[in-house]
C-alpha cells in the first residue's frame, strides 16, 4: 500500500474502533470478528489487516512487545483472492460513444488513460515537463490519491513510454486550451484551485458517470480504462511480453507474461495501434 493508503484505513477504521486500546488488545480473534462485522470488500479487509500486522511487527522491531508470532497470521478473509466484480473492458465502440459526451479536459483524459493504460492516480499527476515532445514519450514519474501527491504504485511503474503521433497532437491540442500550459503545471490542473494541484478524482467521476449514462454504456470508472488498455492489447494481437512492459506490471504473472524484455519497437507499435482504435482510425 501507499503511504495514502495506510492513512486511510488508519484513520478511517483502525484508530476510531482501537484508538483507546492496546497493541496487545489486538489478537486474532477478536480482529478477525471485527473484520467481519466491516462492510468492505475483502481486497480491504486484507489491506486493514496488513497494517495491524505492519504495527505489531513494528513494535516488535522496538522491542515494546516480545518477539512472537504475529497475531495476524491467523486471521484469514474469506474470499479474499477473489474478484468481486468482473473487471469491465469496453469496445471500441463503447468508447467512441463515451468519447462523445465527455467535454474537456476529461475526453483528453481518457484518451490519454487508454491509450498509455494509465491508473487515474498516475494521469491526475502528470505534468506538462513530463511530455518529451521532440522525442515523443511520456514519463510516469508520480501519482496523486486525495490530493496528496505521492510516489506510482510500484519501481515498475515509474517509466518512460512512448507517444504516437497522433496522440501527440491530442496533448498539443489540449496544451493550446488550457489556461495552465506552463512547463511545470498539472496537464490537468484544476481551475478552482487555480492550477495549484490537478482535478479532484470526485470530479472525475461524476463526469465519467454523468457521461456514460448519456452514452448508453452503463456504470465504469476510471480503472476501466486500463483494464480496456490491456484487452485492447490483446485484440490487435501484442505479444504478451510486450503487453507486460506497456501496462508497467512489475510481477509477470500479473500480465501472464511469457518473456521478460520487449523491444522498443514493438511497443511503439502496439501503442500506436491502441491509439488508432482510441480515435476511431482504421
Amino acid at each position: 500500500m501507499t503511504r495514502q493508503g495506510y492513512n486511510t484505513w488508519l484513520n478511517g477504521y483502525v484508530i476510531p474502533k482501537w484508538g483507546d486500546c492496546t497493541l496487545q488488545d489486538l489478537q486474532a480473534r477478536p480482529v478477525d470478528l471485527w473484520l467481519q462485522s466491516l462492510d468492505l470488500a475483502p481486497k480491504s479487509k486484507v489491506h486493514i489487516r496488513g497494517l495491524v500486522r505492519a504495527l505489531w511487527e513494528f513494535a516488535m522491531w522496538l522491542g515494546d512487545v516480545p518477539i512472537q508470532r504475529n497475531p495476524m497470521e491467523l486471521v484469514t478473509i474469506k474470499g479474499a483472492t477473489k474478484r468481486m466484480k468482473r473487471p469491465r473492458s469496453l469496445t471500441v465502440g463503447e468508447f467512441q460513444q463515451l468519447v462523445e459526451q465527455l467535454d474537456e479536459p476529461f475526453r483528453t483524459m481518457a484518451l490519454v488513460c487508454v491509450c498509455f493504460g494509465l491508473r487515474i492516480s498516475e494521469c491526475l499527476a502528470l505534468k506538462w515537463s513530463d511530455v518529451d515532445w521532440l522525442n515523443g514519450t511520456l514519463s510516469v514519474e508520480r501519482g496523486i490519491v486525495h490530493q496528496v501527491v505521492d510516489e506510482v504504485k510500484t519501481p515498475e511503474s515509474q517509466r518512460s513510454m512512448c507517444i504516437d503521433g497522433e496522440m501527440l497532437d491530442v496533448l498539443k491540442m489540449w496544451k493550446q486550451r488550457t489556461q495552465f500550459s506552463a512547463q511545470g503545471d498539472w496537464m490537468f490542473a484544476s481551475p478552482v484551485q487555480i492550477g495549484r494541484l490537478p482535478l479532484s478524482y470526485a470530479g472525475v467521476w461524476r463526469a465519467l458517470r454523468r457521461s456514460a449514462l448519456k452514452a448508453g454504456i452503463g456504470h465504469l470508472s476510471s480503472h476501466t480504462f486500463r483494464h480496456t488498455h490491456r484487452s485492447w492489447l490483446d485484440a490487435v494481437g501484442t505479444p504478451v511480453g510486450v503487453q507486460q512492459r506497456l501496462m508497467r506490471h512489475t510481477d509477470i504473472r500479473t500480465t501472464m507474461n511469457v518473456y521478460g524484455t520487449a523491444a522498443t519497437a514493438d511497443m511503439r507499435q502496439a501503442h500506436a495501434k491502441i491509439v488508432r482504435l482510441a480515435l476511431a482510425r482504421a
